[in-house]
């Protein structure tokens, strides 16, 4: 039997069937679609969604790049069990996903695009937006997404699309290969009509599995892990993917060995456990980075090894160190010359505590003694931070953190992405659950957070979702604040205005940039921007897009400000000013090196300095062998 519907009808249909299964939990693979509209999906996917409305619900973008954002916050938020599908017309409106797809598989989250394409059948040649390649007919501008995408395919031909949409499904589903999956939609043949077998739309059911690990693998870890004096676990973002935070607290609690976390994989334990150390490499804590260059064996899991987790390359400097990497991705299992086990999270961290429980083994007390220490003077170094001796000035971003760490419960998810505030949060935040903290940090791209925090409160809607913004990112794209208001989703939004880019500018500064370019002001009579702050009202800005907002002049305003926003049942916006003098202090500095080349040969005293400084620091980098 077959049944005759456009290519678009029919892909619309084919989506609405698909779910995925884990732990005898199931779940609509594509939960929804995001689209703007335009003239190479509107007849097509467009139609499509209202012929489908009753089982394919649709959100109205305001950005591409933000739908894909949306898309992936919503997935982060649903273990990579669901996703959303994200359509668009030809020309700009495909080009504007390729920042979300780079970003969705980079950090391992599935994401489905589908960007209207030229004509097939080439009835004119060139239609409005399309780019004409000389030595390329089947080249179109869609082709940028090929890099970016886990998959990708041009759905020339009506039949094309079953194979090929087996294929996404295949690749969204599955816990190494997933990322943004690409299947370009030619405008003509999303409209075209064909014949389709009744059992394309039959229900299908994807697992995603749990693989355990090879038993020689297992044999070797258990031997590494028991000869090892100063074991150190570092939770990558796969522990959360996997939900295996209970496995690693069972783990870390039978063997007594300190866990510190990346970005992606912080709230892995909660902050009080007593094995939890908090952040590792460029923006982790004290107590973390110290351990990291003493210990012997460094226990990766789920974790790809970042320059900001190795300080570059810098951070783990006994010689005798090792490496054991339990990823479910042999990419990532073969880093450093570590030994591999791969395996999934959850199954080879359950693996691993049974095995070492049958030798009853357990770190030195010492090692326990020395570690817990060092986290109690970390903790009172955050307090200190957090602490606002006065209330009616000013406050610093360690203190605006500070306030929304004392008010918030472990049903807050707080969202972040880019600028200097990551680097804070990763050294200050207190996670209280396992997805509290939702660091964007494998692409940190400037305004990923607000279309994200849509995306999660569409997974998590009985939840307090904050996308804490600074002003920089806020500027890149605050246009999803427009749809939030539109279908009532009533998120939180901490907007910081330090009048620029505050990370950039300390980083310029450090390696002899003098803050060039990165102050929001005036330009000055020698060119540079050293003038007055912009008088840009960020939060007359948030009003006119039609959300709530509160300001906040000082520490006791913003405590007001945002225990109100945290009860409001509306799109809410907090809008403070930071203190950004040199004379307040501000969260601890970097722990540890991060590597970015400075210039070799200047005349500019500070750049001199700055290269100085450098090749010191280079000089201690070593290849792990």
């Amino acid at each position: 039997m077959t049944i005759r519907l456009t290519v678009a009808q029919a892909l619309v249909r084919f989506l609405a069937a698909q779910y995925t299964e884990r732990d005898g939990e199931r779940r609509r693979l594509i939960g929804a679609t995001w689209g703007i509209f335009g003239h190479g999906n509107v007849a097509g996917i467009g139609q499509a969604l209202i012929e489908y409305a009753d089982v394919m619900p649709y959100h109205q973008g305001r950005n591409e790049q933000s739908m894909v954002h949306a898309a992936v916050g919503y997935a982060r938020q649903s273990n990579r069990l669901s996703t959303h599908a994200v359509t668009t017309s030809i020309g700009p409106g495909a080009t504007n996903l390729v920042t979300g797809a780079a970003l969705a598989t980079v950090n391992h989250l599935p994401v489905l695009l589908l960007p209207g394409d030229v004509f097939a059948t080439r009835p004119a040649d060139p239609v409005l937006q399309q780019l004409e390649v000389p030595y390329a007919g089947d080249v179109s501008v869609n082709d940028t997404l090929r890099p970016v995408s886990k998959y990708f395919d041009r759905i020339a031909r009506p039949e094309a699309l079953i194979p090929s949409a087996l294929q996404a499904m295949r690749v969204l589903t599955d816990p190494v290969e997933t990322g943004a999956v690409t299947l370009a939609m030619p405008q003509d043949v999303q409209a075209e009509a064909f014949d389709w077998p009744e059992a394309f739309f039959a229900e299908r059911v994807w697992t995603v599995r749990r693989p355990g690990a090879d038993p020689t693998e297992l044999a070797e870890a258990v031997r590494a892990i028991r000869t090892s004096s100063r074991p150190l676990v570092i939770a990558g973002g796969g522990v959360h993917h996997s939900r295996a935070e209970a496995a690693l607290a069972e783990f870390a609690a039978a063997t007594r060995i300190p866990v510190a976390s990346t970005q992606a994989g912080k709230g892995s334990l909660r902050y009080d456990h007593p094995q939890d150390v908090g952040g590792i490499g460029h923006t982790g804590t004290a107590t973390a980075d110290e351990l990291a260059r003493t210990t012997d064996l460094v226990i990766g899991v789920g974790t790809r090894y970042t320059d900001f987790t190795t300080a570059s390359g810098t951070l783990f400097e006994n010689p005798d160190v090792r490496f054991l990497n339990l990823n479910i991705a042999p990419f990532d299992g073969h880093k450093l010359a570590g030994l591999p086990l791969i395996a999934d999270a959850r199954s080879g961290l359950g693996e691993l505590t049974e095995a070492l429980a049958m030798h009853g083994h357990k770190v030195p007390d010492a090692y326990v003694a020395e570690y817990s220490e060092d986290k109690e003077r970390w903790e009172q170094r955050v307090d200190a931070c957090f602490e606002a001796e006065e209330i009616d000035v000013r406050p610093t971003q360690p203190q605006v953190v500070g306030a929304l760490d004392a008010l918030v419960d472990e049903s807050d998810i707080i969202i972040n992405a880019a600028g200097s505030l990551p680097g804070d949060l990763h050294k200050l935040w207190r996670a209280r659950s396992a997805d509290q903290y939702h660091l964007e940090y494998g692409y940190s791209c400037m305004g990923y957070e607000i279309p994200a925090a849509l995306g999660v409160k569409l997974a998590a809607p009985e939840r307090n979702v904050w996308a804490l913004v600074g002003d920089g990112t806020y500027l890149m794209m605050p246009t999803e604040i427009v749809t939030a208001v539109q279908e009532g989703i009533a998120i939180k939004v901490l907007l910081v205005q330090n009048h620029g880019y505050a990370s950039i500018g300390g980083l310029s500064e450090a390696v002899g940039g003098e803050r060039f370019g990165t102050a929001y002001r005036y330009t000055s009579d020698d060119g540079t921007f050293t003038g007055a702050p912009l008088p840009v009202d960020l939060a007359a800005n948030a009003a006119s897009l039609g959300m709530r907002v509160l300001r906040a002049k000082t520490v006791r305003d913003l405590r007001e400000a945002l225990a109100e926003a945290r009860a409001a049942d509306t799109p809410t916006c907090v809008y403070v000013e930071t203190e950004t003098s040199d004379t307040v202090s501000g969260a601890p500095p970097a722990q540890a090196w991060w590597d970015v080349p400075v210039a070799e040969t200047a005349t500019r005293p500070s750049a001199v300095k700055a290269r100085e400084l450098y090749e010191r620091h280079v000089s201690t980098r070593r290849r792990h062998l």
